[in-house]
């Protein structure tokens, strides 16, 4: 009877042996997820510091200081800094207190990501009252005391004297609007609706043949006076506008990625953590 015994014994010890094995590899394979997951958490975040850096040494727009931008961009900054420190803090939680750490992580990457969809000009979050919006930039350039400072500093940074100085040698043939910024091509030169004769950058000629033919408010408001130009058309506006509007969108892009990454890679982590903690022995 013990010699019958021990096949049995041994037997039981081996699939014991057997199925603790595969509890090894099983917990190993999830420590391999979750490390990577780890990694690519930290690795992600490290864009939020670039930005930073980026953000407080970026040259602010001409006359940008007029809408007081500068002031969002120390405020963002300071922000991004506490996404950073809450995203990796919440590493060294997540096999302490998972639930924690996720809650804490998830709270600032939302509001991130509502930020970035607000400056990209998302219709249920613009709002006139959030700076660097779409709506905002328009709002702030249809305030008549406002565009008049505006138009004060783009004179003052010379930025039509200088197109007109670079383009004096450009014969009509060889003047490319395309190459030209939103705040040149709107402020310094009249809409191509008006057809008006190419002198140089900033001198056009009225062509009394086609007045009938204008249908352009801006084509009134045009004059080759230095002082005036284009600066009262609708025109300079929406180019200063866009101007903006294309270095805060790029901002926002980064935001909206950035966020979505981090709470996909963040809400990943936190299964693989649980699913460690609690699914294996």
């Amino acid at each position: 009877m013990a010699d019958e015994a021990t096949p049995m014994t041994d037997t039981q010890d081996n699939k014991q042996t057997h199925g603790s094995k595969k509890n090894i590899f099983k917990l190993l394979r999830i420590k391999h997820v979750t490390g990577i997951l780890s990694l690519a958490s930290f690795v992600f975040s490290i864009p939020i510091l670039a930005s930073v850096t980026w953000l407080l040494y970026m040259k602010s727009y001409d006359c940008e200081w007029l809408f007081k931008l500068p002031r969002l961009q120390i405020g963002i900054s300071i922000g991004l800094i506490f996404v950073f420190l809450i995203c990796n803090g919440a590493l060294f939680l997540r096999s302490r207190l998972p639930m924690v750490g996720i809650i804490a992580v998830m709270v600032p990457l939302t509001l991130m990501f509502t930020v970035g969809l607000a400056l990209l000009g998302a219709n249920s979050l613009e709002s006139r009252k959030i700076p660097a919006t779409p709506l905002w930039f328009r709002m702030k350039a249809d305030d008549d005391g406002l565009w008049n400072n505006i138009k004060g500093c783009i004179y003052g940074v010379h930025v039509c004297q200088d197109l007109a100085a670079s383009s004096k040698p450009v014969k009509s043939y060889d003047f490319d609007k395309k190459k030209l910024s939103s705040v040149e091509s709107g402020c310094c030169l009249p809409p191509e609706e008006c057809h008006m004769q190419y002198v140089n950058a900033s001198f056009w000629e009225k062509d009394e043949n086609g007045t009938d033919s204008w249908g352009n408010a801006d084509c009134d408001a045009w004059s080759n006076s230095r002082d005036v130009l284009c600066y009262n058309c609708q025109s300079c506006k929406d180019g200063y506008v866009k101007a903006l509007q294309s270095k805060w969108s790029k901002l926002g892009v980064f935001l909206v990625s950035m966020a979505v990454f981090l709470i996909t890679c963040h809400l990943a982590l936190f299964l693989a953590t649980m699913w460690e903690l609690h699914c294996t022995p």
